[in-house]
């Protein structure tokens, strides 16, 4: 049992590797059987695609830039198209990867020296 507050969501690193996994397991089910892991990156890359499209697509609804349709979006939708992203993300690298957290997480400490360097300060 947790320490947290009934109705709350667990921290997102608590959960998102397990999330992870069980979406690559259910896509997984749901794959054609002759299809190879190679096979099986591909729509989910083009999966992420046409998620980032939808950013955009939310991004200029919120700002009111398409003057034929005018604010169609409110900011709330565009985190929310953000978090379609790296979700698609995350289960297209597990579809290469088991070791999703760890590839990940080795990457997002280089982008962090590369970035911050050592101090890990902007």
């Amino acid at each position: 049992m947790s320490d947290q507050h009934p109705g709350t969501a667990p921290a997102p690193h608590e959960d998102i590797w397990s999330t992870v996994d069980d979406l690559w397991v259910w896509l997984d089910a749901h794959r054609p059987l002759d299809e190879g892991r190679e096979a099986a990156v591909l729509p989910r890359v083009l999966k992420l695609s046409e998620e980032v499209g939808e950013v955009a697509q939310a991004v200029i609804g919120a700002t009111g830039r398409n003057p034929r349709k005018g604010t169609t979006h409110t900011w709330d939708d565009v985190e929310a198209e953000l978090c379609d992203v790296v979700i698609t993300a995350l289960v297209a690298l597990r579809t290469l990867t088991p070791q999703t957290r760890e590839v990940f997480s080795r990457h997002l400490e280089r982008v962090k020296q590369r970035s911050l360097g050592s101090g890990g300060e902007a």
